[in-house]
């Protein structure tokens, strides 16, 4: 989650970014992780709306998400559209059309891919390495190229627990 988040924070001015919670990965009714467990992080799959919307927030709390946020149908119509289950990355371009299509998580889950896309497209963004003394800090980003009039979105449909 963090790659996707500082991918989020350095190409935010550039590209429009979108979240999508689907259908649980690991709902507690059909296949539980004892990481999930150790997380706690454990939901039934949500059989309405309203519950969908109740774990994507309390995701978005507790971890401070800070990309934007969106909830799949109950029909799952963008998972189905998208097979976004359980994780995937997309990159939609200014037209429309599919631009980055990665693989289906959590194995080929790979934000490098959509960072490379982006920084391609826009320029890369470079980190300054946190002194030794200090090695928590995070070091602040800054972009290395001027931004493109047109904006591409980076998708990331997600589950609550992974």
């Amino acid at each position: 989650m963090g790659d996707i988040v500082q991918i989020y924070n350095d190409y935010k001015d550039h590209a429009d970014f979108l979240t999508v919670y689907v259908r649980e990965a690991h709902p507690t009714d059909e296949w539980q992780m004892k990481s999930n467990v150790k997380d706690d992080v454990c939901y039934a799959q949500p059989k309405t709306l309203e519950q969908r919307v109740a774990i994507a927030k309390d995701f978005t709390a507790r971890y401070k998400f800070p990309l934007p946020f969106g909830i799949d149908e109950m029909s799952n119509a963008a998972d189905s559209a998208y097979a976004a289950w359980p994780e995937r990355l997309y990159i939609i371009d200014v037209t429309g059309h599919v631009s980055y299509r990665g693989g289906m998580g959590p194995f080929n889950y790979k934000p490098a891919e959509v960072r490379d896309w982006l920084a391609a497209k826009y320029g890369a963004v470079k980190h300054e390495a946190p002194p030794a003394a200090t090695a928590s800090t995070t070091a602040t980003p800054a972009t290395a190229s001027t931004p493109a009039p047109d904006k591409a979105s980076a998708t990331a449909p997600a589950s609550a627990t992974k």
